[in-house]
């Protein structure tokens, strides 16, 4: 029985494998707690492959009380999975990240702590493996604050006007080609290598992504998705920088619609000419997308920027700070400047006083002793605060507002400059 789990509930860790019914039914409770179909046996081998892939670690909670005609007891009554992935943490610096996935407690079995020992024995056992930071894209927005995680990246939907086709403000660079779909899937990882080291917040992806811009799985389904497409950019010598997977909503569909469902460019010429093309193909009138940049230059390189607007914007990344002096150590920083932070982290991970000494973009973050005067400028921050700072996504003004960060003006304009004065952080991978 796990420390903090009620009598009954016992849990299991252990890697994905085929022919496993203990897999199986792991899959069948995260499509319960996610409202999604009964899995297909036929598909779940090749979801078991894609798993192995990204490393992945599964952790089952079950009950061993239950009663006549429930369930299957053997299929979990919560579910929790990690991997690790890297994280652009600023100027190409890639730092491993501790990824939480798959969360899920059955309504029945809520108010009896299994989230909060699921969530906090692996937080520890992450930092106590040497990683520095933990992430997760959260399906609830008021879940995981609690434990010490804060809102790190956004992303932009989008809508573009594409009636008679979209001006560009610069001519056009390379070369594009409709992707042969069955190839693509072996294209994109390295062209989205080479766009994960030059991109701020940008994220590791899973096996999964690769699948999807292929269309050997729809978005919904591990069933394949005839209708996407794919296109590829070639930079001046040929070699492919960027691609994006699209689909038509269908002819019904009115203005006539062309969904954006994956985008990647590792250089602006290729984001140029990927977005150049889409707004070029005849018989569509609407261009859509979820994960485009805030900062998006995209209305910046049109001709008429009227055609583009922004539906929604949501979270995507929040990032928990398990190691302090690690975390702050690892990422580039803009200017220089020294300030001291003193952490509070309800959980005991990441809380201490700690002075930031950052020059030229390195930092080195000294432990301050207990009861020492700080020198210079100072301000007290909550763990799920610094989470959200880390790469520069929020203000620390902006957090402090919110009631994030405590201290002077002289400190939270240091912070501002060190965090926040480079590019703004991008991550469309969701997981």
């Amino acid at each position: 029985m796990s420390s903090g789990l009620g009598s009954g509930l016992r849990t299991a860790s252990f890697a994905p494998e085929n022919d496993d019914a203990r897999t199986a039914n792991w899959f069948q409770a995260v499509n319960l707690g996610f409202h999604e179909q009964r899995n297909d046996a036929k598909h779940l081998p090749a979801v078991v492959d894609a798993y192995q892939s990204d490393g992945r670690i599964l952790t089952a909670v079950y009950d061993d009380t239950v009663p006549d005609s429930a369930w299957d007891p053997d299929v979990p009554v919560a579910t929790y999975a990690t991997m690790v992935n890297s994280l652009n943490v600023g100027g190409g610096r890639l730092l491993p990240a501790h990824l939480v996935t798959a969360v899920t407690v059955r309504p029945t079995h809520r108010r009896r702590g299994i989230l909060r020992t699921m969530m906090t024995s692996d937080l520890r056992r992450a930092k106590e493996s040497g990683l520095a930071l933990a992430g997760l894209t959260a399906s609830e927005a008021t879940i995981y604050g609690r434990f010490g995680f804060g809102a790190a990246t956004s992303t932009a939907e989008i809508r573009l006007d594409t009636r008679g086709g979209l001006d560009f403000t610069s001519p056009a660079t390379g070369s594009v080609a409709v992707a042969d779909s069955a190839k693509l899937k072996f294209v994109a990882p390295d062209i989205y290598r080479a766009h994960l080291q030059r991109t701020d917040g940008a994220l590791g992806r899973q096996h999964g992504y690769w699948m999807r811009a292929s269309g050997d799985w729809s978005e919904e389904s591990f069933e394949p998705d005839k209708g996407l497409r794919g296109v590829l950019h070639y930079n001046a010598n040929g070699v492919p920088d960027g691609y994006a997977a699209y689909k038509s909503l269908g002819w019904r569909t009115e203005p006539h619609t062309m969904k954006v469902t994956d985008l990647v460019a590792a250089s602006d010429d290729a984001y140029r000419e990927l977005w150049r093309y889409l707004g070029s193909i005849d018989l569509v009138d609407r261009l859509t997308f979820d994960a485009a940049p805030v900062a998006d230059p995209l209305p910046w390189m049109l001709a008429d920027r009227r055609r583009y607007s922004v539906t929604s914007v949501d979270d995507v990344l929040w990032l928990r700070v398990l190691d302090t002096k690690a975390a702050l150590e690892a990422r580039h920083y803009t200017g220089s400047g020294t300030v001291v932070l003193t952490v509070r982290d309800p959980l005991g991970m990441a809380d201490g006083v700690w002075q930031l000494d950052v020059d030229g973009g390195n930092a080195v973050a000294s432990p301050v002793e207990a009861g020492s005067a700080p020198a210079g400028a100072a301000a007290e921050i909550d763990v799920a605060a610094l989470g959200s700072l880390y790469l520069g996504g929020v203000s620390a003004p902006t957090l402090a507002a919110a009631g994030g960060i405590r201290g002077s003006q002289a400190a939270l304009e240091v912070l501002d400059a060190l965090f926040t004065a480079g590019p703004a952080p991008y991550c469309s991978t969701h997981f």
